[in-house]
């Protein structure tokens, strides 16, 4: 029997959905699942009405998301895929099958969720208790458990929003494999300021009865692996570490050092075979788990997502408990999309979009770059827009010596840093912009006929993907 609704949802559309999720706590984080375990039980358990595994990391969890889902829809199950942010529209962040949800389902789930929150605090009121903190977040999540329990998937895929101890993905109840991606630092005002104190807070959805797969960029340093050693030791877990054959395979995935041997732990590992000689060719590469060895794989993507895929690999197996089908891996990974990641959204001339948005996953996207074109003064212009709390001299120290030309712009998120700070911050580092846009859609403009990469932030490649694919808006 499939699961229903405890309780009457009115009629709600597209827009007033938006209009609930900007009314909650934007961009707050309760330090507690409390309010999102109390809505669930409201709502008679959705998250308990299929299987579930999640991904967290400060890189590459998005695309490992993807490809997890990927795999398991190729092994014939209902699959369900929960990722964050959006690059156009908020239905994005949940797909069924591989393809976003309706608005009209969307809005349906956050009535669901919106009520349940209504309620919960409701009942807080009347027995004298404060009341919770909901975040946007957290009625989010609570939709996408409700979208995918009415639709009757075989399994979720959740991406961690932020963290992962008190990520509301967290709250979910039947999660019973998790991988971690890789650490870098990011979000440092809410989870920590070094890299062990980030990857002690992605390291909590390690817990009892899971299994567990560590992604390359887990690695190093080895004060970092520790941390999740330490956990998974603790929750009575045996994880599965993957590494890259030879250390070139994970450039820009792993901090600097040497993983260590862990003779004791099973591993996974890659391997590259052949990179994309230009931008859109194919990458062909091995992957190695406890269970069996893929050869040749191949995906038309950068070098950076075999690790990427690898972990997914390795975490669908687990989740399974056997090894994927060869054919069935191959297709799930050939007809996988990874929005935003590498993105090519308009043939000729060129323009490629890219969701990088921190030091870290610049020199994944750098290392992209150089794959397929070396010559840096054959490169394309580089558009860029990044937002005001991140780590903006890192991410311009990089791109500043990676492109010959560069435009400056400014998203339409509120945390944005204005186009002409952002072009001192390129003059700090050398590079005088060509251009400087109040705007995304008027540096596009400014551009036409041009070749172009547009990175920085997640919001600049959805801005950009909104113009070149209009039926995403």
């Amino acid at each position: 029997m499939g699961y229903t609704l405890p309780f009457a949802v009115k009629d709600t559309t597209y827009d007033e959905a938006l209009a609930t999720l900007k009314g909650a706590l934007r961009f707050g984080i309760s330090p507690s699942l409390d309010p999102v375990t109390a809505m669930l039980e409201e709502l008679h358990d959705p998250d308990k009405a299929y299987r579930s595994v999640q991904i967290a990391g400060t890189n590459g969890k998005t695309s490992t998301a993807r490809y997890t889902a990927g795999l398991l829809t190729a092994e014939g199950l209902s699959c369900g895929l929960y990722t964050s942010p959006e690059l156009v529209s908020y239905n994005e962040r949940m797909e069924i099958g591989g393809k976003p949800i309706s608005k009209e389902a969307f809005a349906h789930a956050v009535a669901a969720a919106d009520e349940a929150g209504r309620r919960v605090l409701a009942a807080r009121a009347a027995e004298g208790f404060p009341p919770f903190d909901i975040t946007e977040f957290d009625l989010l999540t609570v939709a996408a458990f409700v979208a995918f329990a009415e639709a009757g998937v075989d399994v979720a895929v959740l991406e961690c929003g932020m963290g992962g101890r008190w990520d509301a993905t967290s709250a979910c109840r039947s999660i019973e494999s998790v991988a971690i991606t890789g650490i870098g630092l990011d979000h440092m005002k809410i989870l920590g300021d070094t890299l062990e104190k980030i990857a002690a807070e992605k390291a909590a959805i390690i817990k009892p009865g899971r299994t567990c797969v560590l992604g390359a960029g887990t690695a190093t340093p080895a004060s970092v692996e520790d941390v999740f050693l330490k956990q998974a030791k603790q929750a009575g877990a045996v994880p599965t570490l993957l590494r890259p054959e030879r250390l070139e395979d994970a450039a820009g995935e792993m901090e600097k050092g040497v993983p260590a041997a862990h003779p004791d732990l099973p591993h996974a590992s890659f391997r590259i075979r052949e990179l994309p000689g230009r931008i859109g060719g194919s990458l062909i590469f091995d992957v190695t788990t406890p269970r069996q060895t893929l050869a040749e794989l191949g995906a038309l993507k950068p070098g950076y997502q075999a690790a990427n895929i690898a972990c997914a690999v390795c975490l669908a197996e687990d989740f399974l408990g056997r090894a994927l089908d060869p054919d069935h891996a191959y297709d799930g990974i050939v007809t996988t999309p990874t929005p935003g990641r590498f993105d090519i959204v308009c043939p000729k001339p060129v323009v490629l979009i890219d969701a990088c948005h921190n030091p870290q996953s610049v020199d994944a996207f750098l290392t992209a770059v150089a794959d397929v074109e070396p010559d840096r003064e054959k490169r394309p212009y580089l558009l860029c827009a990044v937002l005001a709390d991140k780590d903006v001299d890192g991410i311009v120290e990089r791109l500043s010596a990676a492109f010959p030309k560069v435009v400056c712009a400014q998203t339409a998120s509120p945390r944005a840093l204005p186009a002409a700070q952002l072009a001192e911050v390129f003059r700090a580092h050398g590079k005088e912009p060509e251009g400087i846009y109040p705007s995304v859609p008027e540096a596009v403009k400014a551009l036409r006929g041009k070749s172009f990469c547009a990175c920085g932030s997640i919001t600049t490649a959805g801005e950009v993907a909104a113009i070149y694919r209009p039926w995403l808006r």
